[in-house]
């Protein structure tokens, strides 16, 4: 049975696309979400390019047919905006003022109204990525769903770019007596993925164990080129974090992902392994550290200074950690140190569109509050000869429409996942203090 979808502003600020996923089912766009369209359409961020987007692909569909009729799509699927919201007042009844989100809510309710009395009633699903907008809609008697079309993985599916595998000690001894195992030796079911690592454990209880690494073509497992070599001061104290070493030394793997919670290490083991291919190894020219300026919590306005000085407060924990790795002692050595390099950068993302980034060690912090379209435009800056490493927590994001299954990071981790130019890790285990790891298991 077809169905009638009633879409939120926020939904199509999100995905511009969104009108056109819902297969061949009647797709209302209630007038109210034009208004606030037009309304952030002058927006110089992404949700004034989606408001932009949304207008121009309205204005060609109404090319095709008066849309307050409704116009039937290329999926077969009707697109229509609704002008009726007669239902409003007992709407109004219920939740007071007469907001935006309730007149969505009075179209979504009127529709309901009126397939109640058909034969064969249609059901009338409003969809919003507002928590309250379904909440409310929950209390009128309205289905109300997430818009989840752009949703990646479940957090069960998710990949994190490492496998356990029981196997019979005879395989390990193989290993290291060859320093190579076929993937068919293993005899799996499932398939290994480029760059992923292998933890082999003996399935006889023992405590002989290997670590390997997929190669980027998945043919062979191959032992880790880094063993506990110090990189700039710092060792991994943990697998995971031999593995991101391992990701990030490697020159062969252009683009890295490192997710995790705070505090198992992602910023300063990218920092620590891209100062050694840039001041040590010269094997780019220089090291460029940017990420998003999202506030958590309210925003603090506008801050005095050049642009230098402005981005300070929001690049503080980049800046925490270089005095970490430069072993600072005094306030202001650390720009004095990085003003004598001068082949460190330190930007917000804000400055990344439409440059051409060629030879550099690019590190993107916090990925985990970019869209999808902002991470497109993020790694396809990245010119020849250079590496790109994203790094975040999902499970910390400040960005008011995404959650952890439809944010860039966990975008970008899925669909190249299996794409031998990438790699990734998730870091589980906490290395900052037992407290800040006690934070955040338990707060």
């Amino acid at each position: 049975m077809k169905k009638i979808y009633v879409l939120d502003t926020n939904v199509l600020l999100h995905d511009p696309l969104s009108m056109f996923s819902f297969e061949d089912n009647e797709v209302i766009i209630p007038s109210v979400v034009l208004e606030e369209i037009d309304s952030k359409k002058r927006l110089a961020d992404e949700i004034g390019r989606n408001a932009r987007f949304v207008s121009r692909e309205l204005d060609r569909i109404r090319a095709n047919g008066h849309l307050h009729n409704g116009v039937v799509l290329e999926n077969a699927g009707v697109l229509k905006v609704e002008m009726n919201h007669r239902h409003y007042v007992r709407v109004q009844e219920l939740f007071g003022e007469m907001t935006n989100d309730n007149r969505i809510l009075a179209v979504a309710l009127n529709y309901y109204l009126e397939e109640q009395e058909a034969q064969e009633p249609r059901p009338v699903i409003i969809v919003s990525k507002d928590v309250l907008v379904r909440v409310k809609a929950d209390v009128l008697g309205i289905t109300a769903q997430d818009y989840l079309t752009d949703r990646i993985a479940s957090d069960t599916e998710q990949y994190i770019g490492q496998l356990t595998l029981h196997v019979h000690p005879s395989v390990i001894d193989e290993f290291y007596n060859h320093r190579f195992l076929g993937v068919n030796q293993l005899r799996l079911n499932t398939k290994l993925l480029p760059n992923e690592f292998i933890i082999l454990r003996d399935e006889m209880g023992t405590s002989k164990s290997a670590l390997l690494k997929v190669s980027a073509d998945g043919q062979r497992l191959d032992p880790l080129h880094l063993s506990n070599e110090s990189v700039w001061g710092i060792t991994a104290r943990n697998a995971q974090q031999r593995m991101a070493l391992e990701l990030l030394l490697n020159d062969d793997i252009p683009l890295v992902s490192l997710t995790g919670r705070a505090g198992t290490g992602k910023t300063l083991l990218t920092l620590a392994a891209g100062l050694m291919k840039v001041e040590d190894e010269h094997k780019y020219k220089k090291l460029l550290i940017a990420r998003p300026v999202v506030p958590m919590g309210k925003d603090i306005g506008y801050l005095p200074g050049e642009k230098d000085e402005k981005l300070r407060p929001w690049m503080q924990p980049i800046y925490d950690n270089l005095e970490f790795l430069f072993d600072t002692k005094k306030s202001g050595d650390l720009d004095k140190i990085l003003m004598g390099l001068g082949s460190i950068q330190v930007e917000a993302l804000t400055y990344i569109r439409g440059r051409s980034i060629p030879g550099q060690f690019i590190i993107i912090d916090e990925a985990q509050n970019l869209s999808k379209h902002e991470v497109k435009t993020i790694v396809s800056r990245v010119g020849e000869n250079s590496k790109i490493v994203l790094l975040g927590d999902p499970e910390q994001i400040d960005h008011p429409y995404l959650d952890a299954q439809s944010n860039g990071l966990t975008y970008l981790v899925e669909r190249f996942k299996e794409e031998g130019v990438s790699g990734h890790v998730t870091l589980e285990k906490g290395e900052r203090s037992r407290l800040a790891q006690l934070a955040t298991e338990l707060l």
